[in-house]
């Protein structure tokens, strides 16, 4: 049975109790055939000391996003997911609002997975750029 949109989204979101995701307040808002997309207030809480997003808190947002994506898109009764490499390019800097961070698959095969992931403020400017590889393995039994 394939789930809706809004049960899938719900279904992720609530994956992600007592974990970073919660505490960096990151939600997954959207997702389509091939990419998932997620948001995280910019606050206090992802502040480096002198006000502005941490690169590392934008890291974290690119790899929640991206390894949900590549869990969206497994048999997860059979497989898990996990990261093997994260880079990350930040080019701007973004104090208040939202970040919003968009998986879209450059492979997507049986082991492993390559994401590009863009991260854009509420005015859609690009604030960094990631790539994540994923695998998924068998789950043991």
């Amino acid at each position: 049975m394939q789930l809706s949109k809004e049960d899938m989204l719900a279904k992720a979101n609530l994956a992600s109790k007592n974990t970073l995701m919660e505490t960096l307040n990151i939600e997954m808002i959207d997702y389509g055939e091939d990419f998932l997309v997620a948001r995280m207030p910019v606050n206090s809480r992802v502040y480096q000391p002198d006000g502005v997003l941490h690169g590392g808190a934008t890291v974290a947002l690119a790899e929640s996003v991206g390894s949900f994506a590549s869990h969206i898109f497994i048999d997860i009764e059979t497989k898990f997911v996990r990261g093997l490499e994260i880079t990350a390019n930040h080019i701007k800097s973004v104090s208040e609002g939202y970040v919003y961070a968009k998986a879209t698959f450059l492979h997507k095969g049986r082991t492993t997975q390559l994401l590009d992931i863009r991260v854009t403020d509420d005015d859609n400017n690009l604030i960094s750029i990631c790539r994540l590889s994923t695998i998924s393995l068998p789950k043991k039994k």
